[in-house]
């Protein structure tokens, strides 16, 4: 599953990322590295961007970037704190 394909509140554990280039070093920069846990938090109207959290700060992607970060479901933990950023 890649992280175009989460909706609002859901979130997963990056597992791969498929991009080549300046831009894969770009990402990593900012904190998308594998083993990190990212939550959709806003798609817009047209599903593009898409704006997540992880590392506890708001990052926005274009679809097409979302769509090379692949990822592992998290199930959902109730008692689990959502993150807020």
């Amino acid at each position: 599953m890649n992280l175009g394909m989460l909706k609002p509140g859901e979130s997963g554990v990056i597992s791969k990322l498929d991009i080549k280039g300046p831009l894969k070093i770009r990402l990593m920069d900012m904190g998308l590295i594998v083993g990190e846990k990212i939550i959709v938090k806003k798609v817009a109207p047209m599903g593009d961007p898409i704006e997540v959290v992880i590392k506890n700060y708001r990052l926005s992607l274009r679809k097409s970037e979302a769509e090379g970060i692949m990822l592992d479901c998290v199930p959902e933990n109730k008692e689990e704190t959502k993150w807020e950023a």
